[in-house]
């Protein structure tokens, strides 16, 4: 039926992604080879024990423990494994031996990227990963691809479900951090060990990947500023409410001119105000979105599940397709362009608007001496309100600041914690999404 041969796949994993790929393989294998114009052949998965109870009911004979065994002679190998070794190792290998790597592994990505895509560079292979950021949204082909022609300035993304869920929560039922984890936990959302998510690390590995694609310039995991939502409280979250906003844990990668004319690129992911009226603000639940603006294309929005068995095997079974294309039809595999190697601008250097939540003695000349500190460190206050409780005494004041400098900022902040007019700084939250 087919002139081309059968393409040898092998499988590294069958966890909640794995797992529903090499359903979908032998399922949907005569859809797929119409689609490939040549037939996948699942040759094997790879696991640490091959009677573990899973949730898809795969022919036992496929699995095995001999991962490097079953490398050799494959045509593409689908990583999703996780973690950095030995799916780092592994993949080394699959691509010394000639063979294509689809992974959904942004950590070993962002952390041995370079070295993985050199290799991959130098024998014409093929890297996809494309389930890698955002699960099952399409954003990596649409960077690489579809906008390969327009100059990207500004990328803000939510990339974390548990994340979104968690500060969601908080959002619409008022509940703690603490309370919206344990219901996230209790839903699957988050892990045992949440770290990864609330700390911001897996945000931030997503981050370095989609700022290296979209401004072809490497970007390794420590230049990126990272945050997560441990300082975030229902306070917080019920302040932003009531003035339009919804705190959302955000990945921002934009162009950043220089003063001398040069350009450079900022990366970071943490907390932040985003405009009730933005489209980043109707993101609910544990479903991510990348918000795009490019000089040409104007602002594009990506929105979808970001995590989930069968949505990231989706994305999977994307790249796998367009990987075996590339057999079929011959020449070497693309690798991304780092070709800019654009600076990144530590994170003291970026001009951000932020709030600033005061609790302040409410007597007179509170408010001139809150002024001069801004004033000292160069800051300009954008909006200012105030509320005062009679039973404590105090004021609470809420101030927008102009676009300046973190660097000012964190001065700012810091003079104000040792002003004897202020008796505590609330919150700081930089203002991401405009309207």
């Amino acid at each position: 039926m087919f002139d081309y041969r059968s393409l040898r796949v092998a499988l590294l994993g069958a966890g909640t992604v794995g797992a529903q790929v090499a359903r979908l393989l032998l399922e949907e294998s005569d859809e797929l080879a119409n689609r490939i114009g040549a037939r996948l052949e699942l040759v094997g998965i790879a696991v640490r024990d091959v009677d573990a109870p899973r949730d898809v009911d795969l022919p036992r004979e496929l699995f095995t423990t001999d991962a490097e065994r079953l490398i050799l002679g494959a045509d593409i190998v689908v990583e999703l494994m996780g973690g950095l070794e030995p799916a780092r190792s592994l993949v080394l290998q699959a691509i010394g031996s000639g063979a294509d790597v689809v992974t959904a592994n942004k950590a070993l990505l962002a952390t041995h990227g370079v070295e993985i895509f050199d290799l991959a560079e130098q024998v014409g292979a093929q890297v996809a990963y494309e389930a890698a950021v955002a699960g099952a949204i399409p954003i990596i082909r649409p960077l690489s691809e579809s906008l390969a022609g327009d100059r990207v300035e500004r990328i803000v993304a939510i990339l974390n479900g548990t994340t979104n869920f968690i500060l969601d929560r908080m959002d619409s039922t008022g509940e703690t951090l603490e309370e919206s984890l344990a219901i996230a936990t209790e839903l699957g959302y988050a892990e045992a060990d949440p770290t990864a998510d609330i700390e911001g690390y897996d945000a931030a590995q997503k981050a370095a990947l989609l700022a290296s694609l979209a401004f072809h310039t490497t970007v390794p995991l420590d230049q990126v500023h990272r945050e997560g939502i441990t300082t975030v409280d229902a306070a917080q979250v019920d302040s932003a409410k009531k003035q339009g906003y919804v705190v959302k844990l955000v990945a921002v990668c934009e162009r950043v001119p220089g003063e001398d004319g040069t350009e450079r690129i900022s990366v970071r992911t943490h907390p932040a105000l985003i405009d009730g009226r933005h489209p980043l603000a109707a993101v609910h639940g544990a479903n991510n979105a990348v918000f795009v603006e490019a000089a040409a294309a104007g602002q594009l929005m990506f929105y979808g599940a970001g995590a989930g068995g069968p949505q990231t095997a989706s994305a999977v079974l994307g790249d796998l397709v367009a990987v075996a294309r590339r057999h079929v039809v011959g020449g070497p595999g693309l690798v991304a362009s780092d070709h800019a190697a654009l600076p990144i601008v530590p994170i003291g250097d970026i001009c951000t608007s932020s709030q600033i939540t005061l609790e302040v003695a409410d007597r007179a000349g509170v408010l001139a001496e809150i002024a001069g500190v801004f004033a000292a460190n160069g800051v300009s206050v954008a909006r200012l309100e105030q509320s005062t409780d009679p039973n404590t005494g105090r004021a609470t004041l809420v101030i927008g600041t102009h676009a300046a400098r973190e660097r000012a900022l964190a001065d700012t902040v810091a003079a104000l914690s040792q002003s004897s007019a202020v008796v505590a700084v609330a919150s700081v939250l930089r203002v991401e999404g405009t309207k």
